[in-house]
C-alpha cells in the first residue's frame, strides 16, 4: 500500500513540476537566452576577454616591431660606415673596443 502512495505522490509531484514549467515558459527561455548572450559576450572568439588579449598582444608586437626597427637601423648604419670609402673615426672606435687599444678619452695621432 505505501509503494501506491508513494508512486501517486511521486507522480502529483512530477506533474506539479511540468505545470510550473509550461506557465513559466517565456521566463524559462528568456532565462535561458540571456545567459547564452552573457557567455557569448564575456568568453568565446569574439568576446571581451579574447579581445583584452588581443590587444596584449598587439601592445606586445608594436614594442618587438620597434626594437627590430632600431636594430636594423644600427646594422644600416654600421654597413653604411663600412663603405668603399673607409670612415677612420668608425674603424678607430672598432679597434679600441676588440683590441683595447687606448681610452675612449685618448686621442690619436698620425706621422705620416
Amino acid at each position: 500500500m505505501s509503494l501506491e502512495i508513494l508512486q501517486k505522490w511521486l507522480k502529483f509531484k512530477y506533474m506539479r513540476f511540468l505545470e510550473i514549467v509550461n506557465k513559466k515558459k517565456f521566463t524559462l527561455i528568456s532565462i535561458l537566452m540571456f545567459i547564452y548572450v552573457i557567455l557569448n559576450l564575456l568568453d568565446g572568439e569574439r568576446g571581451l576577454i579574447s579581445y583584452y588579449e588581443k590587444q596584449k598582444m598587439i601592445k606586445h608586437l608594436v614594442q618587438e616591431k620597434n626594437l627590430v626597427t632600431s636594430k636594423l637601423d644600427l646594422i644600416e648604419k654600421r654597413n653604411s660606415l663600412l663603405t668603399e670609402v673607409l670612415d677612420t673615426d668608425y674603424l678607430e672606435i672598432l679597434y679600441r673596443e676588440k683590441f683595447m687599444v687606448g681610452k675612449s678619452s685618448e686621442h690619436i695621432y698620425k706621422n705620416n
